[in-house]
């Protein structure tokens, strides 16, 4: 009997393991290292402690009589959704953590066109619910992170985020119109109004948005098992554009002025350094897998090919090496409508200095919104951590330029270390730029890549050994960047145990957010630590 089964079948014998599996089901309470060390490690951190037990319940009957059992075992819970957050948001931090896995309640409920709203499981991922809905000609407002291949809602909702649709609807917890929630005694809470049986939510705001209150809360006051989110038509009507500028003050002028006009479903910048590693790392299947989406999204064969001609006789040089890219999707319910938006931006644009370009990014993305997680490495295989803030647009130039000159300060190091860093940039609805610098290094790679990324692709990338000096240069540069964050007044999504919320509150704040655990969570095992409560 290896270690691994001898511990296992030690911890099949205990009560907890016994009661977890009469709820659940033998299969879906694993021991066993591999998985209990997968989920404890997100994209970034390994956890210092490694989950007791991985349990995986199908319902919200089964996930409130999990949380009961660990409580009532002495247990803590950490929910984890995708597993895609970089701020050790789910990681265990006591021994005795159940980690809570919610991929097997990943399905969409209810999809009530009548109301124009839409119930799903917490596990459910944006690409589920996109591809649900869309044949009905539907859609959320927010429709998913790049990630959305295997992030969840639940996640999203929890954590915070941004991307599609985000430049006119804002974050998803801004369409959550009701949650079903678990709290750490296993009660089961609803918000919202909810209609004459109790379970049909149609509207968020009755009294006080008690749904608000777990919205961005790293599962620190409950566990969400079911949200419902609203509806809209699915837009008829799509144009794309790019733009290309000598420097960063004529693009984040651009961004700005865009963003107050509320034009672009989707604004996405790039510095110089992205575009090239985003090149660097494309290959020629991806292009032609690509071409193929683009051709399938046109409403004619005609159309398509004539488009994904266009993209393929611009091939990868269509915006010069030392160019701030910026790349925007328009939608709406007439031609007409979409037009006098792009046009509106071509004049911006033109204010700011900015060259239209081919528009090849921006129609590929929304062609293709969710696809493989390989960019969680770098071309090179390297490690890949982002970290952001969200800035008003007054003064999103200043704090970029004095984020670039923390990354100039440790110039030396990333020479010294083979460490390189890349922004990527995006809008939040007429009032806010997303600041993303990303940073990779040489390092080896954890066992949450190989279960992520493609096998194929990363067959074909080197393999780095460990870089402990590599690694430290990293979160020194990131702790600046953090310091820099607190000082300016910055907001961020995914805050989990990294970004320093609870310093940044008022006293009255921090007391009222104590009082809510302290009233919800009375043992502070519900994932301890995040918020910094």
């Amino acid at each position: 009997m290896t270690p691994d089964t001898a511990q296992s079948a030690a911890a099949a014998d205990t009560p907890l393991w016994r009661d977890l599996t009469a709820i659940v089901g033998g299969a879906h309470v694993r021991q066993d290292i591999p998985s209990r060390t997968l989920h404890s490690q997100d994209i970034y951190a390994r956890a210092t402690e490694t989950a007791a037990l991985v349990v995986a319940p199908a319902d919200t009957a089964q996930l409130a009589a999990v949380v009961a059992a660990a409580r009532f075992h002495g247990h803590d819970c950490a929910p984890r959704g995708g597993g895609m957050s970089y701020t050790k948001g789910y990681l265990p931090t006591t021994p005795r953590t159940v980690t809570l896995d919610l991929s097997r309640m990943d399905k969409v409920l209810a999809v009530r066109a009548d109301d124009m709203v839409v119930t799903v499981q917490a596990g459910c991922t944006w690409k589920t619910l996109y591809e649900t809905l869309a044949p009905l000609g539907l859609r959320t407002p927010f429709w998913g992170p790049l990630s959305g291949l295997v992030s969840t809602v639940g996640g999203g909702i929890s954590q915070g985020n941004a991307f599609f649709g985000a430049g006119h609807y804002g974050t998803g917890a801004e369409s959550v119109v009701a949650m079903t929630l678990v709290l750490a005694d296993g009660r089961v809470m609803r918000t919202g109004a909810r209609g004459t049986d109790g379970d049909s939510p149609f509207y968020r705001h009755y009294g006080p948005d008690l749904a608000g209150l777990f919205t961005g809360d790293c599962g620190a006051f409950a566990i969400k098992a079911e949200i419902t989110l609203r509806l809209i038509p699915l837009p008829k009507h799509e144009a794309y554009a790019s733009f290309s500028f000598k420097d960063s003050g004529g693009m984040f002028g651009a961004m700005a002025d865009i963003t107050r006009a509320g034009i672009a479903c989707e604004l996405c910048g790039f510095d110089p350094r992205l575009t090239r590693i985003r090149l660097k790392r494309a290959s020629l299947s991806a292009d032609l897998g690509a071409l193929k989406s683009v051709v399938g999204k046109q409403s004619s064969l005609l159309g398509g090919l004539k488009e994904a001609a266009k993209i393929a006789l611009a091939g990868r040089t269509f915006i010069d090496a030392g160019d701030f890219a910026l790349h925007l999707v328009f939608e709406g319910r007439s031609a007409a409508g979409v037009a006098d938006d792009l046009a509106e931006a071509r004049a911006i644009v033109a204010r700011h200095h900015g060259q239209e370009v081919e528009n090849t990014i921006p129609k590929v993305m929304r062609a293709q919104p969710f696809v493989a997680l390989n960019s969680m490495v770098g071309p090179n295989g390297e490690r890949w951590v982002p970290i952001h803030c969200l800035v008003s647009l007054s003064q999103a130039h200043r704090v970029f330029q004095a984020m670039e000159a923390e990354f100039a300060a440790m110039e030396p190091e990333f020479q010294e270390h083979g460490v390189e860093n890349a922004y990527l940039f995006s809008a939040m609805s007429t009032n806010a730029l997303l600041i993303e610098p990303t940073i990779y290094w040489p390092d080896a790679l954890m066992e949450l890549h190989h279960s992520a990324v493609e096998p194929g692709h990363l067959a074909k990338l080197p393999v780095n050994p460990p870089n402990a000096a590599a690694a430290a240069v990293v979160e020194k540069v990131r702790q600046r960047l953090l310091d820099l964050f607190l000082r300016e007044g910055l907001a961020h999504f995914q805050v989990g145990r990294t970004y320093p919320y609870l310093p940044s509150r008022d006293g009255a704040s921090v007391d009222l957010l104590r009082g809510i655990k302290a009233i919800l969570d009375p043992g502070n095992a519900m994932n301890p630590g995040v918020l910094g409560l």
